[in-house]
């Protein structure tokens, strides 16, 4: 059985060593996607275009304006003199915010009235309209306090809060969004570079019609499956290896658990890829087919159901029941666990045994209908 599992192995190789143009389509298209995703998919806000309508001119006004720009999430791009202006510059999309003060928000602050700020927000996009509202309420408090303390200074007091809130950040202190999304974005990758490839190879050769010489050989549908999946599994390990290596070049993306444990991972999850893409090609005549059943069955539940871009919790009931059809699922969850997280096997095990399921079932579709396929 070895024997002949081995020699199906050692054909694919030279297979794949003589298709020169796949080669170089599965090492480099993985990048391509890398670099694209990478940089254009992003949940942080930065340089948000804000606008002032200073009544006031005051050095408290000034003082919290400066305030704003001196970090890198608001820009200044223009001060307005009339209020019929703040509609031309939100309509033209000129800015994102207004921010207007009124002609006693000095006066009220030393006199010890509240003082109010009037801040316009186009909330077109919600959620980055629901980021920079937390973003000017937090200037707010820390421009608020200094004018207390300033104010308790004068009188030899100090100030007193309450309650004092000291939120810690584990895992991911400098909230960057791209290191949440690098996972997701490794494991699209891997499934669609493994269903593709493998896909497209099977449906080759029934194309060129050597399959049907396989079919009358002694050897299994199991055994020409296993065969077939050797030489990609080694081949999607190094594409994933090196799709790790330039997260870390590109994105400083590193790995904070077992490195041991990400490999046993990856193995598992691209087990089970290849075996869905022998699946898939077992239902297609044309490598066209294979290819747009393999881009449909990848991207779209990966992109949309896997939590890769929006979290599972949020969406309805059934849709999460949904979400199961896909082991990148599964596989995010223990790239950030291992990556982010550095945690072990004791915290994504589960996620382990879905994805040794899903290996199984695919593999035992995909032999049954073969079988069929060569009995008829």
């Amino acid at each position: 059985m070895l024997t002949r599992i081995f020699a199906i192995a050692k054909k694919e190789i030279r297979q794949l060593k003589r298709d020169k143009r796949m080669l170089y389509v599965l090492f480099i298209w993985p990048f391509i996607l890398l670099i694209l995703f990478g940089y254009a998919i992003n949940f942080d806000v930065h340089h948000i275009k804000t606008v002032v309508y200073d009544l006031d001119k005051s050095e408290d006004s000034r003082y919290f304006i400066n305030m704003l720009t001196s970090s890198n999430y608001f820009d200044v791009v223009g001060y307005i003199d009339s209020e019929k202006k703040i509609n031309e510059v939100i309509d033209a999309n000129i800015a994102r915010i207004v921010i207007v003060f009124p002609e006693d928000f000095s006066k009220n602050i030393h006199s010890n009235r509240q003082a109010k700020i009037q801040i316009l927000i186009s909330a077109i996009d919600a959620n980055t309209a629901s980021i920079v509202s937390s973003y000017i309420n937090a200037a707010t408090a820390t421009f608020s306090f200094k004018i207390v303390e300033e104010a308790l200074a004068v009188k030899g007091g100090s100030p007193y809060i309450p309650v004092n809130l000291s939120p810690r950040f584990w895992f991911n202190p400098d909230l960057n969004s791209t290191l949440f999304l690098i996972p997701g974005l490794i494991s699209m990758i891997l499934i669609m570079t493994a269903v593709i490839s493998i896909a497209m190879s099977i449906v080759r050769e029934k194309e060129k019609g050597s399959i049907e010489q396989i079919n009358v050989s002694p050897i299994s549908s199991i055994e020409l499956l296993i065969g077939k999946t050797m030489p990609y599994s080694v081949l999607s390990l190094i594409i994933a290896s090196t799709i790790l290596l330039a997260c870390y070049i590109l994105f400083g993306a590193t790995i904070k658990g077992s490195i041991l444990l990400l490999f046993v991972s990856t193995f598992i999850f691209l087990f089970a890829s290849l075996n869905l893409g022998i699946l898939i090609s077992s239902i297609s005549d044309s490598q066209q087919v294979a290819f747009q059943l393999s881009a449909l069955i990848t991207i779209l539940p990966s992109f949309l159901l896997s939590g890769f871009v929006f979290p599972i919790e949020s969406m309805p009931p059934a849709i999460q029941i949904l979400t199961n059809i896909t082991p990148v699922k599964f596989y995010i969850v223990i790239l950030r666990d291992i990556m982010l997280k550095g945690v072990g096997i004791e915290a994504f095990w589960p996620q382990l045994i879905y994805l040794l399921i899903f290996s199984f079932f695919f593999l035992t579709v995909a032999s049954i209908i073969n079988r069929k396929n060569k009995v008829d």
